[in-house]
């Protein structure tokens, strides 16, 4: 990344740095009370963060920031979401060289006597403290682009994440996009049931590959081209990272407009106005529906807030419902379309879908199926963008009967269905130089059909605002 020279970072950055090696030495002092063993774990933690770092930007072209932390503690509740990207090598090797490095600084090292101990304890942590004191006094008008990239060059690493830290604390009102829209007041009998799907990874891979078999997005051909409207989608993500654009989506809200809060708006941002929201008051039932941990990105806590009634995650799911390690997009589609038929009120159903996150390397897929899903051989056979391209067929499967089950239903029904962030697959982007982040969507109705769906691009957080002005006004709206 070269950032700069530490003699051409603010003064205060280059002081923060330092503050944050002396508060590491006070810790490794006051848990081992061995100073040289002390004195080599802030090089430690470091190299920890710049690994992290260096495995991060990798994959989805973003330093580490500040609000990853949290994810130390995700990856020991959901180790298949963050450690194959590391690699479980790298991870043994880093637990078995940590405990060689603490064996032996232990056993080599004399601990002080007490009253060495504790005057060494205390000066560094006064160190600590007087560091970031005035390192935070120095910084204290610097305000960051939250282009995290060019804050980390400007400042360092350490100086983004402190500045980052204490930006998050700053929580402003947001705009309620939301809020003056007004559904029309219709019967409960006449109401439109809307459905949502947040399809895990989703976009066109034929803009990447252009040699995926025409089977492979042939349903999606199908459904785009008697949509409403469809197109690209310019969306707050690359790799991971759903809930950017999931919050997008449900508030309105860009980048931005968000600040800090941008890189994980579920940390701090609570009562946000939603669409959600906006159907709730024209009589809706509100639903979300994600076959996986409900504390996962605290959803739990998040989304009655967010203006849901309800939040049904994995427990309602079978083991027999997944597909690999996931709850299978055709299960999904199933639950959706039962809860749709047998409702006798409008339903608003968010669904988020989980069977095509990945890690995509760890599955295995045979020569035979891979063949299938390109038109010739390829060259050189990635098997990442094959697994991803075997889990569209899934995502097809599902799209296609619910389409069916929503047709049949005497009340008309929208569906909205898009990408929320193009899947980790960093060596096929780097083969094809494909640098384009954006993914696709398409709104349909059941009673709505067109000759041929409008085209339309926009960023995800009008894609809301779309959909209720195609509910709206029948199709006709051209947003």
């Amino acid at each position: 990344m070269r950032p700069r020279p530490v003699w051409r970072r603010p003064a205060g950055c280059w002081v923060l740095h330092l503050g944050g090696v002396w508060l590491l030495f006070a810790a490794g002092l006051l848990a081992f009370r061995r100073p040289w063993f002390a004195a080599c774990q802030p090089l430690a933690w470091h190299f920890l963060i710049l690994a992290v770092n260096a495995v991060k930007r990798d994959a989805l072209r973003e330093p580490f920031l500040f609000q990853d932390f949290e994810y130390f503690s995700d990856m020991l509740r959901h180790p298949r979401l963050y450690l194959p990207f590391f690699g479980y090598l790298n991870a043994l090797m880093g637990v078995l060289a940590a405990t060689v490095f603490i064996v032996t600084g232990v056993l080599i090292e004399p601990a002080l006597a007490s009253d060495v101990w504790w005057g060494s304890l205390t000066a560094s942590a006064g160190l600590a403290v007087a560091a970031f004191f005035c390192g935070a006094l120095a910084t204290r008008r610097l305000r960051p682009s939250f282009d995290a990239e060019s804050d980390v060059r400007t400042y360092g690493l350490a100086g983004a994440l402190f500045l980052y830290a204490r930006e998050e604390r700053r929580v402003s009102p947001l705009p309620a996009r939301f809020d003056d829209v007004r559904l029309p007041a219709e019967g409960a009998s006449s109401a439109a049931h809307v459905v949502v799907v947040q399809s895990e990874s989703f976009f066109d891979a034929r803009r990447v590959c252009a040699d995926v078999a025409p089977a492979v997005y042939e349903w999606f051909d199908s459904v785009r081209a008697t949509s409403a409207i469809h197109g690209l989608l310019t969306v707050p993500a690359w790799g991971a990272n759903t809930v950017r654009s999931e919050f997008a989506f449900l508030s309105g809200l860009r980048n931005e407009q968000l600040g800090v809060h941008q890189f994980n708006p579920y940390r701090r941002l609570r009562e946000v106005g939603t669409v959600a929201h906006a159907f709730r008051r024209a009589g809706y039932r509100t639903v979300c529906v994600h076959p996986y941990a409900a504390a996962f990105y605290a959803r739990d806590r998040q989304f009655p807030l967010f203006g849901f009634d309800e939040f049904i995650d994995i427990e309602a799911f079978d083991p027999a419902d997944k597909v690999g390690a996931y709850v299978g997009d055709v299960a999904l589609g199933r639950r959706v379309a039962a809860m749709l038929e047998a409702a006798t009120e409008p339903l608003f159903v968010f669904t988020i879908s989980m069977e095509n996150h990945g890690p995509l390397h760890l599955e295995q897929i045979a020569p035979d199926e891979e063949a299938a899903l390109y038109r010739k051989r390829p060259s050189e056979p990635q098997r990442e963008l094959s697994v991803y391209l075997r889990h569209v067929l899934n995502a097809g499967k599902m799209q296609s009967e619910l389409c069916e089950r929503l047709s049949g239903l005497e009340r008309e029904s929208w569906l909205c269905w898009y990408g929320d962030h193009l899947p980790i697959m960093p060596s096929v982007y780097r083969k094809e130089d494909f640098e384009d982040s954006r993914t696709d969507y398409f709104v349909w109705s059941s009673r709505q059909r067109r000759a041929a769906g409008e085209r339309a691009d926009m960023h995800m957080a009008d894609l809301a605002a779309e959909l209720i002005g195609q509910v709206c006004n029948g199709g006709r709206n051209n947003g």
